[in-house]
């Protein structure tokens, strides 16, 4: 059987004897039914032959994972290659962290739209045995460093890798108001406005939890910068905690209260834990040169 996607790695030297399906679902984190598979067709390799997921691995062991594709619910990458200005702050075998501007979208709505940073990842990535797959969205609004797939293995890995908060993404806004107190946690379920179909409320309609960690780094009157860190990651989330807390970001279109040339909400970095390698990068996107400086 052909095989369109190959992962190989050498179990480190501080590897711990152990089954291999445990190495595979609980350290790897792939999914039961992608573990079935490349059990099934025998294409999960340790040292260059098949391996029941029974056995045991071991420090120095040769892993080798081979996927044909139908494995996949989505197995190939949608986005109309559309080139333009890309910055790539980190990229290895398996993702890329980009730097996404403010004003464009993070991926397209329909089929055929082209013009979005998923859009100009292709085609960075054209020619390649790589594709763009989504992992997570900035708002059009907003800007800075936000992580994409370059094969479908990783996506569910990552997905779990942010639910669980293994992955941290920490953001710097500039909001009208100052927070009180200066620190702390917003802990606030959200969900739709029932008034507004763009918009998610605080204890909306099918309200979902939401936990957002703040920290004031400056105030200049009636302003702050504040950095923020997801623990969870709903639509709008900063948005509306900093809204509801009275402190709405500045430029903001539809939570806000002070107009600006943009929407002063930056993602400053991306604290990553690295499928496979389990290694952690912690990847920063400058602020850019329109935010207003402190």
């Amino acid at each position: 059987m052909e095989y369109r996607w190959q992962i190989e790695e050498r179990l480190p030297v501080n590897q711990e004897a152990t089954p291999l399906r445990h190495l595979l679902q609980r350290q790897w984190l792939l999914p039961k039914r992608l573990v079935h598979y490349l059990r099934s067709r025998r294409q999960v390799l340790v040292n260059g032959s098949y391996r029941p997921v029974s056995k045991t691995v071991a420090a120095g062991d040769v892993i080798t994972l081979n996927f044909s594709g139908d494995e996949f619910r989505t197995p190939d990458s949608s986005y109309l290659p559309d080139p333009g200005p890309l910055t790539v702050l980190y990229e290895n075998r398996d993702l890329l962290v980009v730097d996404k501007p403010a004003g464009i979208k993070s991926h397209p709505n329909q089929a055929g739209e082209v013009g979005t940073l998923m859009n100009r990842v292709a085609a960075y990535l054209e020619g390649t045995n790589d594709a763009a797959y989504m992992v997570h969205r900035l708002d059009q609004e907003t800007s800075g460093a936000m992580i994409v797939a370059k094969n479908p293995v990783v996506v569910p890995i990552l997905d779990r890798l942010i639910s669980t908060g293994e992955i941290h993404r920490d953001y710097l806004a500039l909001v009208a108001g100052v927070p009180n107190p200066a620190r702390g946690i917003w802990d606030l379920p959200l969900g739709q406005d029932p008034t507004d179909v763009r918009k998610r409320k605080v204890f909306g309609k099918n309200a979902q939890p939401a936990r957002t960690h703040y920290r004031t780094l400056a105030v200049n009157d009636d302003r702050a910068l504040v950095v923020l860190n997801l623990e969870t990651g709903r639509t709008h989330q900063l948005r509306v905690h900093l809204a509801a807390a009275g402190c709405p970001i500045v430029g903001d279109p539809l939570y806000g209260t002070v107009a600006a040339p943009r929407m002063y909400l930056h993602g400053v970095a991306q604290e990553l834990v690295l499928p496979f390698s389990l290694k952690r990068e912690r990847i920063v996107a400058k602020i850019p040169d329109d935010f207003p400086q402190f």
